[in-house]
């Protein structure tokens, strides 16, 4: 696997001759929401590609989006359906990248479909980090294809990368270069909260540096408090430093929202947001920075920086206002939080409160440690054993 800086120069010299290739794996609501924004942006150098089990239903769900973006005046884009790929196979996946020669994958599937596991887990362990062999499941299978074909793609991961991305790294795999969402639907709300709070009416300049974990994404977003934990936020407007009481700004991040696969549309906006920061970057010369769960195979979510105003295309973690350290340790902080006390070695470690928890609210021992090779039949117990009997 080459690395990421590598991988995007590659593309800046490869896209001065041809059009930008974009996978999408899993054509669920992340997945369909995805599509409907790159087509509606009417970039004639974008190519996209979906990829799933039943080709009848993605071509239908193809149709709709190629109608409504074409009477916006905005469908310039060529999108190929290939259909018949299960994940569990391993094989069908390879093929897939090998057939189309993608720039860009995004695995937006899930194991265990049309469920938000949120739903049952925080409400009786306020813990996120149990579904991480779920999450992992068919992650894993598309790092395995990837390897296999030598693929020279930037992976995006939407399944919990805050520990999933680093699972894999530990492992010694291949491992996505990106995480969507998490941490990034709290940069909006922070803005939003900050602009209340100051009265600024341009509230999209307003720069936020954060560095934390999943659960905080969830406590911050439903409840409006960190549970305790003091926070790696930094706030800026017009280059001027902001001094904000951070209880009160996380306060009036608790906005109400649908809880069903509408919640969706800021995941596949978060894809988005990394798929048009890294193609400024190679074909605008632009800087930009994000904000990515599992960034660089990371335990937790960072600010990343992609730089192209220079010779060379580079994606780095930004140290502006935060070292690396700090940002580690409060990531680790908060995924304990959130049931994960590590990830080494290949090997998934729950934190004994976790573990506690499962017992109490679903009557069920969970293992301590998962080693890579119980990710199947660890992500079995988890649906036939808590899913399946709490839907």
């Amino acid at each position: 696997m080459k690395t990421l800086n590598e991988r995007l120069n590659r593309l800046k010299n490869e896209l001065e001759i041809r059009k930008a290739r974009i996978m999408i794996i899993g054509l669920g609501s992340v997945g369909n929401y995805l599509l409907d924004y790159l087509v509606s942006t009417g970039d004639e150098t974008v190519e996209i590609c979906v990829v799933g089990r039943n080709a009848e239903k993605m071509q239908s769900d193809v149709n709709i989006v190629r109608v409504s973006a074409l009477i916006r005046g905005k469908n310039r884009t060529e999108i190929t359906v290939i259909g018949g790929v299960d994940l569990n196979d391993v094989v069908a996946v390879s093929e897939a990248i090998k057939e189309y020669k993608p720039d860009f994958i995004v695995n937006s599937s899930r194991a265990y479909p049309g469920l938000k596991y949120g739903s049952i887990s925080w409400k009786n362990i306020r813990a996120y980090g149990i579904w991480t062999p779920l999450a992992i499941k068919y992650t894993r299978n598309i790092m395995l294809a990837y390897e296999q074909t030598d693929s020279d793609a930037i992976v995006i991961n939407t399944s919990y990368s805050d520990a999933v991305n680093p699972w894999l790294k530990s492992a010694g795999m291949a491992y996505p270069d990106f995480g969507s969402g998490n941490i990034n639907h709290l940069v909006p709300r922070i803005k939003f909260a900050v602009a209340e709070k100051l009265g600024i009416k341009d509230y999209w300049n307003i720069d936020v540096t954060f560095a934390v974990a999943h659960f905080h994404d969830v406590v911050i977003s439903k409840e409006g408090h960190t549970e305790g934990m003091d926070m790696l936020l930094d706030l800026r407007y017009n280059g001027q430093k902001l001094s904000v009481d951070q209880k009160q700004i996380f306060s009036l991040c608790a906005i109400p929202m649908p809880v069903d696969a509408k919640r969706n549309m800021m995941n596949a906006s978060s894809n988005f947001e990394i798929i048009e920061a890294l193609l400024a970057s190679v074909r605008e010369q632009k800087k930009t920075k994000i904000h990515c769960p599992g960034a660089f195979g990371e335990l937790g979510g960072y600010p990343v920086i992609v730089d192209g105003t220079g010779e060379k295309v580079r994606a780095y973690i930004c140290e502006d206002y935060f070292d690396l350290v700090s940002m580690r340790k409060t990531n680790k902080e908060s995924i304990y939080l959130d049931g994960v006390e590590d990830v080494r070695d290949g090997t998934l470690i729950y934190t004994d409160e976790l573990l506690n928890k499962v017992r109490d609210a679903f009557g069920i021992n969970l293992m301590k440690k998962v080693a890579f090779d119980q990710i199947e039949s660890t992500a079995s117990f988890l649906i036939n054993q808590i899913i399946k009997k709490n839907l």
